[in-house]
């Protein structure tokens, strides 16, 4: 469980429970950091967690998560977060900038997969 392990994903992590928070408790902080730090760090912590569970799943730590199904995931979060729960949830908004920082947090993790864990 070197993923789980790894000063990166703890601080992914770490950043995105203390933005939650603050929205929760209104705390005042930057509207770009409220809207934006955590669609970017979304896949990152999403496709970290997944290839934790499938190197358990499979006993090895030698399996990485081919770009293909990043790639799948992470148009699968993108038409669900930013196009179906709008319609569904007044909570949700479409935005494409979150569009874009899903993929821009998928390609730090496809980059960095190999490297780091």
């Amino acid at each position: 469980m070197i993923i789980l392990k790894h000063p990166v994903f703890y601080s992914s992590v770490l950043v995105a429970s203390i933005i939650y928070i603050a929205q929760r408790l209104q705390l005042p902080l930057p509207n770009w950091i409220y809207f934006y730090v955590n669609d970017f760090l979304c896949m990152p912590i999403v496709l970290s967690l997944s290839l934790a569970i499938l190197r358990r799943i499979k006993k090895t730590e030698n399996l990485y998560v081919p770009l293909i199904v990043v790639l799948a995931l992470t148009t699968y979060f993108a038409v669900y977060f930013e196009w179906l729960m709008p319609q569904i949830n007044t909570r949700y908004t479409a935005d494409i900038i979150d569009v874009g920082l899903y993929f821009l947090g998928t390609m730090l993790f496809f980059s960095l997969q190999k490297r780091l864990f």
